[in-house]
Formats: C-alpha cells, sequence, structure tokens
C-alpha cells in the first residue's frame, strides 16, 4: 500500500504528526506500506536566504502577538510524543526549497525518514538554520547520508524537478495544510492525527484494496 506524506519541515505539527506516524509503521497497521514523504511550502514567498523570524512572527501576528501563547498547544502535544521544542532558539526563518530536495535525495538513498527527523529536530530543538546549505549539509550527514555527496547535490540542480513535481501535485490536488497523508494517491487524511485514528484509516484502506473497492495506485 502507497502512502505520500505532504509536509513542511518547518511546520511543527508535521514533526508530531511523523512521531505518530512512526508508532503506526510500527504495528501491524504499518506492514506492507510503502511510505515517501512529499514536499510541500507553507511559506514559498521566502527568498533563499530565508528571513529574521521575529521580524516575520512580528509581521504575521502583530506586536501584540505573545509568542510562547501561540505555541501553548504544540508544546504539550510536542511532549506528549517525545519532542521537546524549543521555538526560542529559532532565529531564521528558512526557505525549505533545498531541504526538500534533500528529503527527495534521501529517499533515493533510503533513509527519507531518518533524514525528516534529523531536520526537524536540528530545527525545532536546535535552532538550526535549515535554509543554510552548509547546515543543511550536517543535518544530511547526521540523516544518513555522505557529507561530501550532500555538498555537490545542493551546489546543483539536482532534485529541483522533482521537487517541483510533489509541489504541482499538491497544489493540483487541492492541499492547504499539513501534515497530509494520502494512501493510494486516492484517499487522503489532513491534519496531525493521533496514531490510534491514523491505524484504523490504514487498516480501512488495506480492505478496501482487497475487496476491489479501489485499485492500488499505478
Amino acid at each position: 500500500m502507497l502512502l505520500d506524506v505532504y509536509s513542511d519541515v518547518i511546520c511543527p505539527w508535521c514533526y508530531i504528526g511523523k512521531r505518530r506516524l512512526d508508532k503506526v509503521m510500527e504495528t501491524s497497521a504499518g506492514d506492507g506500506v510503502e511510505m515517501h514523504w512529499r514536499a510541500f511550502q507553507l511559506y514559498p514567498m521566502i527568498p533563499a536566504e530565508g528571513v529574521d523570524r521575529d521580524a516575520y512572527m512580528k509581521a504575521r501576528f502583530g506586536d501584540r502577538a505573545q509568542p510562547s501563547r501561540i505555541y501553548e498547544q504544540i508544546v504539550s502535544e510536542g511532549e506528549s510524543e517525545g519532542i521537546e521544542f524549543r521555538f526560542e532558539r529559532i532565529k531564521r526563518m528558512p526557505n525549505t526549497l533545498d531541504a526538500h530536495r534533500l528529503v527527495s535525495m534521501a529517499d533515493e538513498h533510503g533513509v527519507q525518514n531518518r533524514l525528516l527527523e534529523a531536520l526537524f529536530s536540528a530545527y525545532f530543538c536546535e535552532g538550526e538554520d535549515i535554509g543554510d546549505p552548509d547546515v543543511l549539509a550536517d543535518v544530511g550527514a547526521r540523516g544518513g547520508l555522505d557529507i561530501d555527496r550532500v555538498r555537490a547535490y545542493l551546489d546543483g540542480d539536482e532534485g529541483r524537478e522533482a521537487v517541483g513535481r510533489e509541489l504541482e501535485w499538491g497544489q493540483v490536488a487541492g492541499i492547504s495544510g499539513v501534515p497530509c497523508f494520502i494512501l493510494e494517491r486516492e484517499l487522503a487524511m489532513p491534519g496531525a492525527q493521533d496514531a490510534q485514528t491514523l491505524g484504523m484509516f490504514f487498516e480501512r484502506v488495506k480492505a478496501k484494496l482487497e475487496s476491489g473497492d479501489i485499485a492500488p495506485a499505478q
């Protein structure tokens, strides 16, 4: 059964959703599931060099915004999944295109899930600028990739076309928020659902495949 997960690496709910998905993949509901992480950009207009995060937050929420209150639920939900969000460490709001290219590269090398964990942790727990190519190279090494290969990859244009197709498909499919879990390129469940709900979704789609109600994705 094919699972495509559309996400952005600067989306905290995507990190929470990943941890919950990891739990499902360790159960029988995850048996036979072929998982791929797909690109989605929450803020595609951010310049390649990124922007100051405090300035970005002020522009988005205003001078009276209280980030600690904005993130209360996220921090609480993260703690329940073993994530220690440290938003105060984040100084840059990056453009995520190159990070998505790295995720695409990791898929080819069979370490995509490991790399995603490294990217999420680097950004949300350590406050690293994952729009910086040098930072991405280091994170790529933590995620199981060869650091020199990553540097060469990011210096060129490899992966841009693949990521562009994923971004375009997400728009055509009407995905407006992430994470979004799509099975067999047909049945979707949006949001950082709890592990039990995700597992039930997987089992229902498996039953539909077995009964012939839906055909396997080509």
